[in-house]
């Protein structure tokens, strides 16, 4: 499979001095990275240092006025230790500096499969292509995955799966403050979950000879519930806000949560599932690592009672989270987002 033209972008690039014409965008939608304002503190940094304690519901209060607002926002003091994001960030490296033969061991483009290395995002359906690699891994039970993982790097299991252990105790903390800050009980949402699931994707963006022509994911809303970002320190995450673009400067050690869809439902619009994407760099490789924490598949979702009156009719239909993504993924990221199928 290593023989002939690469299936990978990372092996692509090796050979390629221009931007091959499958990964340029229409003029239409190019990144017009000029236009891109910077972040300047826009995306709230909330520190949880005090969300076990007697501060909890002042933290509770900014996690939900950030979710209003914005969508997104970061967090410091969360728990994870820093050489559990070192290790994570180091060993996805050397994975990616494989051998392309040692890597594709690891190659499928079948997205049903819990493992998998592939490229851009569904190459059985997209027009064109996303400039990145990615390794996508199901992480929940980690015990019902983890004999799948690549064994190379050596370590890569053992430090992948502590980094994932530590990334649902977040999740589930998050998902607790964020019931909170919509008066709901605490593990509500958690309960709407129902067995829960958690994957991740090991995201790759090689350098890219001519950035202002391609993306290296274009604008999406995530479909899971919360998705919690690690990032190297390369800038590549762009939110919208207020119909401008704003670039997310990596901070080191802080992590990245977005809302996904299903707090969005949860929430009867409350919250906003925000679109985003990924540009990449002239000169630079960029890492990038989001845990997408979800329902599982026979999950029903649909708005909290509690948040539906007279005022605020429910406006989306209960549906099964398996329903959900299987739609987005069928519709791949040309969309947007696909929330508007399950409306009232």
């Amino acid at each position: 499979m290593a023989t002939g033209k690469p299936v990978l972008l990372s092996d692509l690039v090796s050979i390629a001095s221009d931007v091959p014409s499958n990964y340029i965008r229409p003029v239409s939608d190019r990144p017009k990275l000029s236009e891109v304002l910077s972040s300047d503190g826009s995306i709230p940094l909330i520190d949880l240092q005090g969300l076990g304690g007697p501060h909890r519901s002042s933290i509770v209060g900014e996690i939900g006025r950030a979710c209003q607002t914005h969508g997104f926002f970061q967090v410091k003091n969360h728990g994870i230790p820093n050489k559990v994001i070192d290790g994570t960030l180091r060993v996805s490296k050397e994975f990616f500096h494989l051998t392309e033969r040692e890597r594709l061991k690891n190659y499928s483009d079948d997205p049903m499969k819990t493992t998998r290395l592939s490229t851009s995002f569904n190459v059985k359906t997209e027009i064109v292509s996303s400039w990145r690699d990615f390794l996508r891994l199901h992480c929940y039970p980690l015990e019902d995955y983890i004999h799948e993982w690549p064994n190379n790097p050596p370590s890569f299991r053992e430090d992948v799966a502590e980094y994932c252990r530590n990334a649902r105790e977040l999740s589930i903390r998050l998902l607790g403050a964020i019931s909170e800050s919509l008066c709901l009980e605490t593990d509500y949402i958690c309960k709407a979950l129902s067995k829960h699931g958690q994957h991740m994707a090991v995201n790759y963006y090689p350098p890219c000879p001519q950035p202002q022509l391609t993306y290296g994911l274009p604008a999406h809303a995530d479909p899971n519930a919360i998705t919690i970002l690690l990032q190297d320190d390369v800038p590549g995450l762009q939110v919208l806000q207020n119909d401008k673009w704003v670039a997310i400067n990596p901070i080191p050690y802080t992590f990245i949560v977005n809302i996904g869809d299903q707090i969005q439902v949860i929430s009867n619009d409350r919250y906003r599932s925000v679109l985003h994407r990924a540009v990449v760099d002239r000169d630079k490789e960029r890492i990038s690592i989001p845990t997408f924490y979800c329902p599982s598949h026979d999950a029903v979702i649909g708005p909290a009672p509690s948040l539906i009156d007279d005022d605020h009719p429910a406006l989306y239909r209960n549906f099964a989270y398996s329903e959900y993504y299987q739609k987005f993924w069928n519709h791949g990221l040309a969309t947007e987002t696909c929330l508007g199928m399950f409306k009232n």
